[in-house]
């Protein structure tokens, strides 16, 4: 064990200073639109958007993201809200599943991350994958009777909305202003924990353990695809700053950290859990699997159709 892990503290602490330096501001901006969407965004406004028709519907879901950034973890509820409001369960599957990376924080913080890595290319592929991962599973579930989605309670619901919140704050400006700051701090300090345990383990990982060791793995496609995907599900990044984290895996190929950056805003040991609040039990076991096999594959694919680089940037 000795030649395959040598921690020293000083190259431990300037990497992960820089990428703690580099992460919390987009953590931040990210959280602030939450809360303000939280207190501001009325449900049923947010149905009135979309297309009468499912598949049509699923397409401009996908989207949303783009004005209702949200975080994998505070989608959730908000998708039970409008659910009850109308919104097929198709069309907020779609939207759970795409506004965590489709939207333009997550651009941005992509870009600035993998700045010397082909920053525009990975940026345009993280969208596009996960927006076309979305729409797919949002068809699919189109498909399914409801009692194979959703819990019987909210099912109930959606049946009698009546007794469920519209979505957004109570009160005037200033008391939903207050409301805002409160889920912001929440979701700041939530996300911390998960995005500073990530830094700390890339670092580690980065300075600490023999390069010799991983370059079977990284050099093999597949297995470094699934380690990655493995590797997202287990840290529970915010996927505002999984990308720096994403860019210090040097010695990984560009299409296993794709799927890293793709699969992680879609599933993590915390996410599982918070679907289970509104899915079936064996539905968010088959989205689990499902998405695993579809990311890896559509990533893989891509990694043939634009040449991805066998080796890191």
């Amino acid at each position: 064990m000795g030649g395959a892990f040598h921690f020293n503290f000083p190259d431990f602490s300037f990497a992960f200073l820089s990428i703690l330096l580099e992460g919390v501001p987009f953590l931040l901006l990210g959280t602030v639109i939450s809360g303000l969407i939280d207190q501001f965004l009325s449900a049923r406004w947010m149905t009135r958007l979309l297309p009468r028709n499912p598949y049509a519907g699923a397409l401009v879901s996908g989207l949303l993201g783009i004005i209702f950034p949200m975080c994998e973890c505070g989608v959730v509820p908000i998708i039970r809200r409008l659910m009850a409001k109308g919104l097929p369960p198709a069309n907020a599957i779609t939207y759970m599943l795409a506004a965590p990376v489709v939207n333009p924080i997550v651009a941005l913080s992509t870009y600035a991350a993998f700045r010397g890595q082909a920053p525009f290319d990975i940026t345009a592929l993280r969208l596009g994958v996960a927006y076309v991962i979305a729409v797919v599973v949002g068809m699919a579930v189109h498909n399914l009777p409801l009692r194979h989605v959703l819990r019987p309670e909210v099912i109930a619901d959606i049946a009698h909305p009546q007794g469920l919140a519209a979505g957004g704050g109570q009160g005037g400006i200033p008391t939903r202003l207050w409301g805002a700051l409160a889920v912001c701090v929440n979701d700041f300090l939530n996300m911390s924990v998960y995005f500073v345990f990530g830094a700390a383990v890339a670092a580690v990982f980065n300075t600490s353990v023999n390069q010799e060791v991983i370059l079977p793995l990284a050099m093999n496609d597949w297995l470094a695809t699934g380690a990655l995907m493995a590797l997202a599900a287990t840290l529970c990044l915010c996927s505002t700053t999984d990308a720096f984290i994403a860019a210090t895996f040097v010695m990984f190929p560009t299409v296993s950290k794709l799927a890293f950056l793709v699969f992680g805003p879609m599933v993590d040991l915390k996410l599982i859990f918070i679907y289970s609040a509104v899915f079936r039990k064996r539905f968010v076991l088959g989205l689990v699997v499902g998405l695993f096999l579809l990311v890896g594959l559509i990533c893989m694919r891509l990694k043939v159709l634009f040449a991805l680089s066998l080796t890191p940037s």
